[in-house]
């Protein structure tokens, strides 16, 4: 190992020597408030999607469709670029960006297809989210799962054991 080599892994080290003695429960209390968030705003779905089900009207005339559908296609096309970009420059942020994208082409195919359902349209739209956007969709978030299973992330009981001080050997 070389010297700039070991002085890299050095100075990475020296944050988490570094952190404070509270930041496994404040991680777990981050983690603990984050999760009851989610639920609630699950649950909460649940009434609203009903009420929403029950009161919209299924025949509704739209301004600004073109706008929406070019606003929606050229963030899809930003998503993209940037996945692209993050992923030649070999960046852990592609990760992120190849889950957006993903979940973008999941959301491009049912509003194309749901919007054109009772149109000469469907089949063109069908065609396209079951050979294109959900394939696409689909190997990015299985490229992110392998990226994710290469990660080394730390245990609860390795972030406890590295705030305790070191006992000497007796």
């Amino acid at each position: 190992m070389s010297d700039a080599q070991a002085s890299t892994q050095e100075k990475a080290a020296a944050p988490a020597a570094a952190a404070p003695a509270d930041l496994p429960e404040r991680i777990r209390r981050h983690r603990r408030h984050t999760l009851e968030l989610l639920t609630v705003c699950a649950l909460g779905l649940v009434p609203w999607t009903v009420l929403l089900a029950m009161t919209l009207p299924s025949v509704y005339e739209v301004r600004q469709w073109r706008v929406t559908w070019v606003g929606f296609d050229a963030l899809l096309m930003v998503a993209m670029a940037a996945t692209a970009l993050l992923g030649w420059l070999r960046h852990r942020a592609v990760i992120v960006s190849a889950t957006t994208t993903a979940v973008l082409l999941i959301c491009d195919a049912w509003f194309d297809v749901s919007l054109a359902f009772g149109t000469s349209g469907v089949w063109l739209s069908a065609v396209l989210a079951a050979c294109v956007e959900l394939p696409l969709a689909f190997y990015l978030i299985r490229r992110v799962m392998g990226m994710l299973s290469l990660a080394q992330w730390p245990t609860a009981k390795a972030a406890a054991a590295s705030t305790q001080p070191a006992r000497p050997d007796a």
